[in-house]
């Protein structure tokens, strides 16, 4: 056959030619690379937004197709999103209908996702398929949001993974990712029960090292490994973002139902545990009264920390646990859209 250096003199001059063409004299182009590497390879964003993935060429191949796919965490599969061959473009999957092509100019194949959802968090990529080498860009979607711990009202580690991620979506959130978690605790989440993240491993964050928590070692965060998903069981970090509508405290001494009743005469419904982690992280609630949430808790959310509310010193979202229901001693937590 062929050696490998007549191969090169005769493809050599080819692929020069093509880019003198497309990029004017710039010979020392290293090859044929037509995709751009993109200035930020990590986009922020927020639940509900409209958000741009970039991915433009630098030159036109003569024909080629691109395909966006999503790797999904904790799986080895990409999930396909959308094929263009620069004309036309066919979408898949739950992301098919949100997403477009921005189409700006001839050579940009950016991807627009409408309505983020917390599911759409993670890495993407952006495949140029032109027959001869395959190249692509990764860019990761990050989401600006917050983590919260939860248990069901039976108490602590009740949860295998799947049942984690199901309480996770009741309460308007998902399971916490390994990052989500991170960021976290850098921004004070302290929490000494383990509990579930989304790759499946089970974790906590710690701030101040002590006993109980796992010894007098140094802050971090705690992990268990990789556990068994059907048969271990444990609690659940969850994540969630910005909200469309918004919480809003109704006062009184209310059961569980009279609390219903309540956010139902107001056009609206008693919120979740996740409406109140967001409201608190992104609309800066701050009420120093237990209220009713639909889950049967009671919790209040807390900006400013002061002697009289709980008398804890860092802000956040304080839990009374899970009142009997037919005590009628609280206000609730309305969600409206």
């Amino acid at each position: 056959g062929p050696s490998l250096t007549t191969l090169c003199h005769f493809l050599l001059p080819w692929v020069f030619t093509i880019f003198h063409k497309a990029l004017g004299d710039s010979a020392s182009h290293p090859g044929p690379h037509y995709l751009l590497t993109p200035i930020h390879e990590v986009i922020h964003s927020h639940r509900g937004a409209t958000v741009t993935l970039p991915c433009v060429l630098g030159a036109p191949p003569p024909s080629y197709k691109v395909r966006w796919s999503k790797m999904e965490p904790g799986e080895l599969r990409e999930t396909p999103i959308l094929i263009t061959n620069g004309l036309h473009a066919r979408g898949y999957g739950h992301l098919g209908g949100r997403a477009r092509l921005r189409k700006g100019h001839r050579l940009d194949a950016s991807l627009i996702i409408a309505d983020v959802r917390l599911e759409d968090e993670g890495r993407y990529r952006c495949e140029l398929i032109n027959g001869i080498e395959d190249e692509s860009v990764a860019l990761t979607l990050r989401l600006e949001g917050v983590v919260f711990p939860y248990q069901p009202s039976r108490g602590r580690y009740q949860f295998n993974y799947y049942e984690a991620k199901q309480a996770c979506e009741e309460q308007d959130g998902r399971l916490a990712t390994y990052a989500q978690l991170y960021q976290a605790w850098t921004e004070g989440l302290d929490w000494c029960n383990a509990g579930w993240l989304l790759e499946g491993s089970v974790r906590y964050p710690v701030l101040t090292a002590r006993a109980p928590c796992g010894g007098h070692g140094r802050p971090g965060i705690r992990s268990y490994g990789p556990r068994d998903r059907k048969r271990d069981r444990y609690d659940a970090f969850c994540f969630t973002s910005a909200l469309a509508g918004q919480v809003f405290f109704v006062p009184g001494r209310l059961t569980l139902s009279g609390a219903h009743a309540a956010c139902r005469r107001r056009g609206a419904t008693v919120a979740k545990v996740g409406h109140l982690y967001a409201a608190w992280k992104f609309s800066g609630l701050d009420q120093c009264d237990g209220g009713w949430l639909a889950d049967g808790s009671v919790r209040f959310p807390i900006t400013t920390p002061r002697p009289r509310c709980g008398g804890l010193p860092d802000p956040g979202v304080r839990s009374f646990g899970f009142p009997r229901p037919q005590q009628a001693a609280y206000g609730t937590y309305c969600y409206s859209e």
